[in-house]
């Protein structure tokens, strides 16, 4: 097991880790890295290896800028994830469903100076609005 201080440095530089959830939560490992280091290949090993959705977490803040509204306002789930619409590059994919696709639009949506208009919806990407004061605020 690694600490925190280890994993921080692994994220910052580019490399892909394991985040263990709680056992009394989902209980799982998501595969979790730096967005703005996203590759194709990065995108592809966590399809083929992770087999769930690619998410992509946003601060509220962000979400605002690139007006991605919340899918549902009222969370039925039991975790009550805060899944925004679906989104894709608005420019240089193809269908969107490729790793190549996917790792644009997750650069597209984190580049500093992103704008709405850099995305479309719906598409391949499932943004996660991140809860203020993160884990100490909501578990997992």
């Amino acid at each position: 097991m690694n600490t925190i201080e280890e994993i921080i440095e692994d994220l910052r530089l580019g490399k892909m880790v394991i985040i263990m959830d709680d056992e009394d939560r989902e209980n799982e490992g998501d595969l979790v890295m730096a967005a703005a280091f996203t590759r194709a290949e990065d995108v592809n090993f966590m399809a083929r290896y992770g087999r769930g959705l690619i998410c992509l977490t946003l601060t509220s803040e962000r979400c605002q800028q690139l007006r991605l509204p919340l899918m549902t306002n009222e969370n039925k789930t039991a975790h009550s994830t805060n899944f925004t619409v679906s989104i894709e590059a608005a420019t240089g994919v193809t269908t969107g469903i490729s790793a190549a696709d996917r790792a644009r639009t997750v650069q597209c949506a984190v580049a500093p100076d992103a704008k709405a208009d850099d995305l479309i919806q719906p598409g391949h990407i499932f943004p996660l609005m991140a809860k203020s004061g993160g884990v100490l605020n909501r578990a997992g």
